[in-house]
């Protein structure tokens, strides 16, 4: 096993594109147009790259996203600001739900579409009330699954989808909980991993192939992955403070890919922060399940 001291000397990730990002977040692959996306959260900002020609560009600007999914149809769900969720297809918008009466002071988080195309959708607290996270039906109905949450973030499924794992990040703890396929039920929350707050805040996560858990550390410069049972196995070292999300693309899975967060604050949180990262390691990941949300 390597210990973090050697993973962080052997491994040095690549900087893709920098537009420096207030919140660099959410990347996810779309194979069937061989890129990844992903998006500054408050500035409603989406981009996407495309590694077989190294282009990059900003493809929409709109309201806050704080996440979103690739639909069946191959065209995105957008998790915004007040509650929002809309679809864009072909540079155009499609609502639908226009907001959230109890989230019009806030705005989603991190997302995850599951096996069946449900997605769970968190949301960030507001002053009077933590956050919560939702399940998103097919017919976009709206079930709160839990509530006074600090930050609602880095979500994943077990390689077996019998569990999910799951981040409130202020409290510096992911936990699993049992997870049942046909009702979409969450049951029988514990704590997987109680970090360490001298490593920063964990923040989004992905699981590979063998049901290794990879997550990204908020001013902790670095991601960090954790065996099934709970051990930090390796320890990957950036040059920016605020590491927010990671993804497993690719034609074979085993390209990774990082966003970082604090492009606005270059001197203090690094030359190179709100960038998006690459890395290849030869771990594979697996690809992330398609919402099927019914469009109107």
């Amino acid at each position: 096993m390597s210990t973090p001291t050697e993973t962080s000397h052997q491994h040095q990730p690549t900087l893709i594109a920098d537009y420096a990002c207030v919140t660099g977040e959410g990347p996810l692959w779309h194979p069937d147009e061989g890129c990844v996306y992903w998006v500054d959260i408050p500035m409603g900002r989406l981009f996407r790259y495309y590694p077989s020609s190294g282009r990059h560009e900003q493809c929409l600007q709109s309201d806050a996203i704080g996440g979103f999914t690739r639909q069946a149809d191959g065209s995105l769900l957008l998790f915004m600001d007040k509650g929002a969720i809309r679809r864009w297809q072909h540079g155009a918008l499609t609502t639908l739900i226009d907001e959230i009466p109890d989230e019009r002071d806030t705005r989603f988080n991190d997302v995850i579409a599951d096996p069946l195309g449900r997605v769970f959708c968190g949301t960030m607290a507001t002053p009077e009330r933590g956050g919560r996270l939702y399940r998103l039906d097919l017919d976009s109905t709206l079930t709160v699954l839990l509530e006074d949450i600090g930050v609602s973030n880095g979500l994943g499924f077990t390689p077996d989808l019998t569990q999910l794992y799951y981040t409130d990040s202020p409290k510096c703890e992911m936990y699993v909980f049992d997870y049942d396929q046909q009702t979409g039920a969450l049951t029988n929350q514990r704590v997987f991993i109680q970090t360490d707050p001298h490593d920063g805040v964990p923040d989004g996560l992905t699981v590979d192939a063998q049901g290794f858990v990879w997550s990204a550390f908020w001013d902790g410069s670095c991601i960090i992955r954790y065996t099934p049972d709970g051990v930090e196995e390796q320890r990957i070292a950036f040059p920016t403070r605020k590491v927010s999300s990671v993804t497993f693309g690719g034609p074979d899975y085993t390209d990774m890919y990082m966003t970082t967060a604090g492009g606005d604050n270059k001197v203090e949180e690094g030359a190179s922060a709100g960038a998006l990262f690459h890395l290849n390691l030869g771990i594979q990941g697996k690809a992330e399940f398609v919402s099927r949300i019914v469009v109107p």
